[in-house]
């Protein structure tokens, strides 16, 4: 009795699943014909798209180097059919500008394709049904010299701070020198290089950074990029003593001052101190001072550090002197 329930069971369980099924497969159909008409539908209808297009200056002088930035994009929005435009953006249509460097030369360093040029161009390479709205840029301008160049450092801009306690012991260019081709008005005016500003803070490492380059506009420069190096150092305080000398001191005549050395406070890196040497340092007295406002005391100037040092002072501005006759 209990195989016969079974097996009933059984037989509407498989009458039910087929009629499902068949249900769902029917549903299916006209789930996939639906969406085909729409597509059909949606594909047969007007669009207005943008498409970006790449454009080249070829058969370029060996001579000529190009120095404005060049425009590598034209932007050109394009009606047609659905179907057409989604070929345009996801086919296998390849568009690409070429323009001939000596139809554009204007021959003062300067070249100009205008926006009925690149208009002309871009719809050879349309389908006839395809209608251009409009083309971005409006003109597409160049500039170029001869070759003339020059070489100019190169400095960071930005910000760049280390952690507390610590500073920026030197600081390294890979390389520090670039070439920059321009016309010969901006050649004369261009000292260095800037980079494009950094944001780097709160370092204690030395800092490796590859950043591109900034530079004015119709200026070309060589390489475009470059590694800047940070290399950090620990602040510390210091003093050392230093002879004290004197400036303007005419022939004949000596100063003598007391005492004969001043102690300069600082800040500078802890790897730094041990190379510190009081020849590096000028702290003097000025006898031209001295001579036109007699005092019993003179100033002392602190005229020279060495580099990588910081809040220098001296721990007297004035001492006790002594003109003596050689």
């Amino acid at each position: 009795m209990h195989t016969d329930d079974n097996s009933t069971f059984d037989t509407i369980r498989n009458f039910l699943s087929r009629i499902i099924n068949r249900q769902f497969l029917v549903f299916l159909f006209f789930v996939v014909l639906s969406a085909i008409f729409w597509i059909i539908q949606t594909f047969n209808e007007t669009y207005e798209k943008e498409i970006k297009i790449p454009v080249h200056i070829v058969n370029v002088p060996k001579n000529v180097v190009l120095t404005s930035t060049e425009v590598d994009t034209v932007r050109l929005t394009v009606r047609d059919k659905g179907w057409m435009i989604f070929s345009y953006l996801y086919g296998d249509l390849q568009f690409e500008l070429r323009l001939n460097y000596k139809n554009y030369d204007k021959g003062n360093g300067t070249g100009t394709a205008s926006a009925s040029e690149l208009k002309r161009l871009i719809d050879q390479q349309l389908e006839s049904s395809s209608k251009i709205i409009s083309v971005k840029p409006d003109k597409l301008e160049f500039s170029y010299n001869n070759g003339e160049y020059k070489r100019v450092p190169v400095r960071w801009t930005g910000r760049v701070m280390p952690d507390q306690l610590f500073f920026i012991d030197h600081t390294e260019y890979e390389p520090d020198s670039v070439d920059v081709y321009a016309s010969k008005e901006k050649l004369d005016s261009i000292r260095y290089i800037e980079t494009e500003p950094l944001n780097h803070v709160g370092f204690r490492d030395t800092l490796r950074v590859t950043c591109q380059l900034s530079h004015p506009a119709n200026v070309k420069v060589v390489p475009e990029q470059i590694k800047v190096r940070f290399f950090t150092d620990v602040l510390t305080e210091e003093s050392i003593n230093v002879p004290i000398g004197c400036i303007n001191l005419p022939a004949g005549k000596v100063l003598r001052t007391f005492p004969a050395k001043v102690r300069v406070h600082f800040v500078t890196g802890a790897s730094r101190i041990r190379l510190l040497r009081p020849e590096d340092f000028t702290v003097v007295a000025d006898y031209a001072e001295i001579d036109q406002k007699p005092s019993e005391k003179c100033n002392l100037y602190l005229r020279q550090t060495p580099p990588g040092i910081s809040r220098a002072t001296l721990s007297a501005k004035q001492v006790d002197y002594l003109i003596e006759e050689e």
